[in-house]
């Protein structure tokens, strides 16, 4: 009775090396592009949703709903940075003591990633109780969040005067 022995030879080991070497060298570097593509459209995701929920959270409540950088400091405050993070915040009643209450939190952005609103939107965001987007002032809040990453294709949130908020894939390079 003879044994037969499976295997693989030195050889076909070493070719198969090669082969994986040479595919992976192709596919790499369209993986790392692929990867800083989908940080993108997450955190252009991220923006929507949090506009959604301060809008949902409002009509809720029954009462004013802000979304701010947290970076801002106060909400409404100076203008800040979106890539920092933002919250969703319940104001204080004006002439009260009861304090603001966080709702909500999104850490900040990956690295080389910025979030830039337009001047309606460059400082918050705040929902009236019917769910829509008014400045604290009671005049009508619309504008757009550029979300960007260096060579790549900008991504545009866009909030309505309704106080919906769709995301737009632009033709427009990041600077």
């Amino acid at each position: 009775m003879s044994r037969l022995i499976a295997g693989v030879t030195l050889i076909e080991l070493l070719v198969a090396i090669v082969i994986a070497g040479i595919v992976l060298s192709f596919g790499l570097p369209g993986w790392g592009k692929w990867m800083a593509e989908q940080r993108l459209r997450d955190r252009a995701d991220a923006l929507v949703h949090t506009l959604d929920r301060a809008r949902s959270e409002a009509v809720k409540r029954g009462s004013r709903v802000d979304v701010c950088p947290v970076s801002g400091g106060s909400c409404p405050g100076m203008p800040a940075a979106w890539e920092g993070g933002w919250r969703i915040v319940v104001p204080a009643a004006p002439g009260g003591d009861a304090v603001a209450i966080a709702v909500a939190r999104e850490p900040h952005a990956p690295e080389g990633l910025t979030i830039r609103g337009n001047r309606p939107v460059a400082d918050y965001v705040s929902y009236t109780s019917l769910g829509y987007a008014r400045r604290a002032d009671g005049s009508l809040q619309m504008g757009t969040f550029v979300v960007c990453r260096p060579g790549h294709k900008a991504r545009k949130v866009i909030l309505a005067n309704s106080g919906r908020a769709r995301i737009e894939q632009t033709t427009e390079d990041c600077p």
